[in-house]
């Protein structure tokens, strides 16, 4: 049987009038698969430690997101407690099945269900896979323990990071997903900038239109 992939295939070697590479073509695209060769780096993917902090910071509140610093995964559900508390948004969450937010159901007061978000939940708390400096930029990886709906369909977004995971440019995620995936890329990358928004109706920019209305990132120190 003729997989789609096949015919996708074929239909391009017809149009280069070729076959399949053999020989040292085809050593060279597994050499260029296995190490991609970098693209152009801007000014501001550059730096790093608090520089490349205070920058993701800088970008993401550009977007209307809001940040916080933590020390220590053991000051996060507090840190979630009081955000949630100055909103005045409710403490039942739905969070992602994640081993770095098992410790949220312990706050007295916060109730957590781990799992797939339903039209009333208000607020969901997901880790991310890493964020892009350069741009203020989250990249969530799905996966069984988190589905995708979590970034989308509650109106309060709130977005675990740990400081180690944020890199200077895009083309560092994809290298850091490629390392740790053996090659195999997750089902869905959702890049995030901000909150949802949408300028529709005369060019007014409305957040929350096709999403959440608000995102806040907790970054995660563990340095000290």
């Amino acid at each position: 049987m003729t997989s789609a992939r096949d015919s996708v295939l074929g239909s391009i070697r017809r149009g280069l009038r070729r076959g399949p590479l053999t020989g040292a073509a085809a050593e060279a695209l597994r050499a260029r698969l296995a190490n991609p060769p970098p693209g152009p780096l801007p000014e501001r993917a550059k730096g790093a430690g608090e520089d490349r902090l205070a920058r993701f910071i800088d970008m993401a509140e550009r977007v209307s997101a809001s940040v916080a610093r933590v020390q220590g995964l053991d000051q996060l559900a507090p840190a979630l407690a009081e955000y949630l508390k100055a909103h005045n948004l409710p403490t039942t969450v739905v969070a992602s099945d994640d081993a770095i937010l098992d410790g949220l159901a312990d706050h007295p007061m916060l109730t957590v269900r781990r799992g797939l978000p339903t039209p009333g939940d208000t607020v969901a708390v997901v880790p991310a896979f890493g964020a892009i400096a350069e741009t203020g930029t989250l990249a969530l990886r799905s996966g069984s323990e988190r589905a995708s709906t979590l970034n989308f369909l509650p109106d309060t977004h709130v977005v675990v990071l740990r400081a180690a995971d944020l890199v200077g440019g895009l083309e560092e995620i994809w290298a850091r997903l490629r390392a740790e995936g053996q090659g195999a890329l997750p089902r869905t990358i959702n890049f995030i900038t901000g909150p949802s928004r949408t300028g529709d109706i005369e060019q007014t920019i409305q957040l929350g239109a096709h999403g959440p209305l608000r995102l806040h990132i907790l970054i995660v120190d563990e340095s000290a």
